[in-house]
């Protein structure tokens, strides 16, 4: 399964690209806004300096909601460099948009995906990622998981070549979650990434391991 981190946090992507397992970033205008990063140019900037420090495919979302606004972003957004993923929302005329990516080349990621048939128009159009909420789902009482699995199930059984990128992950099991769903890729906080080094057994083994080397060095 790939990592990537959820976040438009420069310090963060830096952060884990350095632990050595990041294979992309998506990012969001709430993520954008938290970052305080203002105006369409600055962050196209951004989007830029993220794609630097990452060689892997980083999502980069439309503001549009009609299929013509849609195009003229998304168009913007690929041309700014070969790794940026143009990320889409599953309404209508984002299904047409990712049909019309599809045939120019340009890659997508269908977001804000909720239920096996909005993930099924996705593939059918032609997406190469398909986004459902794991966490969004979860706060209503629905179970993300089960969607992510439902999905990769259909995706498999169709033979759709769509990778389904589990979102709105909240903490580190439900990383573990997506693992035995079978999700193609995980997008994170770097705190539920980072949770996955924590156990226990490791604590006590080094602690045991340098109070041993500390008592035959001396």
């Amino acid at each position: 399964m790939k990592f990537f981190i959820d976040t438009a946090n420069l310090d963060q992507i830096r952060e884990a690209h350095d632990l050595g397992v990041l294979d992309g970033v998506t990012t969001n205008p709430s993520l954008m806004a938290k970052e305080g990063i203002k105006g369409v140019e600055n962050q196209y900037k951004h989007y830029v300096e993220i794609c630097h420090i990452v060689q892997g495919d980083v999502s980069a979302e439309v503001i549009a909601t009609d299929y013509d606004g849609m195009i003229r972003e998304g168009e913007k957004l690929a041309a700014l460099d070969p790794h940026i993923v143009v990320k889409v929302p599953c309404i209508a005329d984002g299904i047409k948009a990712i049909k019309y990516f599809s045939s120019k080349g340009i890659r997508t990621n269908c977001t804000l995906v909720f239920s096996v048939g909005q993930a099924l128009l996705a593939a059918k159009a032609g997406a190469t990622y398909v986004s459902p909420f794991v966490g969004r789902l979860d706060d209503i009482s629905e179970d993300g998981i089960a969607l992510v699995a439902k999905i990769v199930e259909m995706y498999h059984y169709y033979g759709y070549a769509t990778q389904v990128l589990a979102a709105s992950i909240r903490h580190t099991a439900h990383i573990l979650q997506c693992i035995d769903a079978g999700a193609d890729v995980a997008t994170c906080p770097l705190s539920a990434i980072k949770g996955l080094l924590n156990h226990p057994l490791t604590d006590a083994g080094l602690k045991k391991f340098l109070e041993d080397y500390k008592r035959i060095s001396e």
